[in-house]
């Protein structure tokens, strides 16, 4: 069984859905909880459905909306990982609220770090750890295409992989490439933040809690990049085997 099965197998009760947003750069999913993650764009002809309900996706329960991670359509499982986290309950009192960049800064001084995914604080990670390899779908200046993961993932001291992985379903494969002695890092909003993962060798989540669902919808609905959306919190989570 695949982590996407397992994480989508322990989701707790159903529950309807509220709302569906899908903004410029996020899907907003409010149910039980209010879930977020990338939107990602379909690769396919011009006048076909990224969505194929839409305007009826809230006739849904959460556990229907979450069947559409499986979608060959990267909009329909953008929104399916929206749902996925929407449901989530996360204990944040075992959390931290501390930015990703900051933990990979402290983690990888001195070391090799892969990072799975471009992310803002590049620039800024470059200066504090020993090498950095970025690895990316759409490689642009001094990043590593996305094949690179073969050569690079097993050398890196620390990995730090992109939730969206899990929407392009790449995520099982890059886990296995980790060398075992890794220290193993989910980040971004469209991470789950689930202990299932840590299951599957990650030691550490960090990703995004809404707080104020009605500031983020409004953010999120008006094409707000990630330092725009309001109404969100980061939170990190280590696994018990990190921490002793």
């Amino acid at each position: 069984m695949s982590l996407l099965d397992d994480l989508i197998a322990s989701l707790p009760e159903d529950a309807p859905i509220r709302s569906v947003l899908v903004g410029l750069h996020w899907v907003v999913v409010c149910s039980r909880f209010c879930g977020m993650a990338s939107t990602l764009q379909s690769e396919h002809s011009h006048g076909t459905p990224d969505v194929r309900e839409a305007g009826n996706l809230q006739l849904k329960s959460a556990k229907e909306l979450a069947q559409l991670i499986h979608s060959d359509s990267a909009l329909e499982a953008s929104i399916g990982m929206a749902a996925i986290n929407s449901l989530l309950e996360v204990d944040e009192s075992q959390g931290v609220e501390i930015n990703a960049a900051d933990v990979l800064a402290e983690r990888g001084r001195g070391k090799n770090v892969a990072l799975v995914g471009h992310f803002p604080f590049i620039s800024r990670l470059r200066q504090s750890v020993g090498q950095l390899w970025v690895i990316e779908k759409h490689p642009g200046e001094g990043d590593y295409p996305a094949y690179a993961a073969l050569e690079l993932l097993p050398r890196a001291d620390v990995v730090a992989i992109t939730g969206t992985t899990f929407i392009n379903r790449t995520i099982d494969s890059l886990l296995e490439l980790c060398s075992p002695e890794a220290t193993v890092m989910v980040l971004g909003p469209s991470t789950p933040l689930s202990p299932i993962l840590f299951d599957y060798g990650v030691n550490i989540l960090s990703g995004t809690r809404v707080v104020d669902e009605a500031a983020a919808l409004r953010t999120v609905g008006q094409g707000a990049s990630f330092r725009q959306v309001e109404g969100v919190k980061l939170l990190t989570f280590v696994s018990k085997k990190e921490l002793h």
